[in-house]
């Protein structure tokens, strides 16, 4: 029988949860029914009345990602311009636990995302909403002489994000080598590589 409307809104929140929780410790790869009904404590048949299929399970943790990055706690956007792209950017790399945790849930997730025309498209979409965000700064950059004249924002807003996503997935295969201070030096290496003369 399937849940009433109010028993389903209340049970929204701990199936979201569960699947996070299975999410933080197995990744995409780990995502399954059986895996969030036994993080829930109920029966695969109780949980299929919320996802019916695998990819509607899957559909579900990939918005429930997409929420919890854009919650997150962010830095302060110190000026415009660098700084702010900057700070953009240190939002983006594995510097705390729960970035690491992100994103390592989010590189689990590129693997389903190749082999899915849909969410290949989705994930399209969200890279061309974060290079979309970061764009406007690099143009203030450029107007005010941190970058050359010459210089093009849109295809520096796809360096960055390259770059950075390119830093995360390092990061996340070899800690040890990129630390904090790693990531961040490197970052800062790269952002003087993109400046112009003042």
């Amino acid at each position: 029988m399937p849940p009433a409307p109010g028993d389903r809104e209340a049970r929204r929140e701990d199936v979201s949860q569960a699947v996070w929780h299975v999410l933080a410790d197995k990744g995409f790869g780990g995502l399954t029914l059986r895996a969030v009904a036994a993080a829930m404590g109920v029966s695969t048949g109780m949980l299929m009345h919320y996802f019916p299929t695998k990819r509607a399970l899957i559909a579900h943790a990939l918005d429930l990602l997409e929420k919890r990055t854009a919650e997150r706690p962010r830095r302060e956007r110190p000026a415009e311009g660098l700084a702010t792209v900057r700070a953009m950017l240190l939002d983006i790399l594995p510097l705390t636990p729960g970035d690491t945790a992100r994103n390592r849930i989010w590189v689990s997730s590129w693997d389903l995302a190749l082999a899915d025309d849909a969410l290949g498209a989705d994930q399209a979409d969200r890279y061309t909403r974060l290079r979309s965000t970061i764009r406007p700064h690099l143009e203030e950059a450029r107007d005010h002489g941190e970058l050359p004249a010459t210089a093009d924002p849109d295809r520096l807003a796809a360096t960055a994000v390259a770059f950075t996503h390119g830093l995360v997935v390092q990061a996340l295969f070899d800690p040890g080598r990129f630390s904090e201070d790693v990531q961040t030096a490197m970052l800062d290496d790269f952002l003087a590589s993109i400046s112009g003369p003042a």
